[in-house]
């Protein structure tokens, strides 16, 4: 194993609680983007969107 290897296993206890609250916040900020557009969405009443009865079989 080089050293560089061993240097990376060694670190790797210590960042996977950083990478996990990394991992939250984006994924918090995901949702509350997802959600706005949603609302977005929901206010424009699907205009421009057919209803499954109005699309052609494929």
């Amino acid at each position: 194993m080089s050293e560089e290897s061993v240097s990376q296993q060694g670190g790797a206890g210590a960042r996977p609680q950083g990478l996990l609250q990394q991992m939250e916040e984006l994924m918090a900020a995901l949702n509350a983007d997802l959600s706005a557009l949603d609302a977005d969405l929901q206010s424009a009443g699907g205009a421009g969107r057919p209803n499954d009865e109005e699309r052609p079989d494929s």
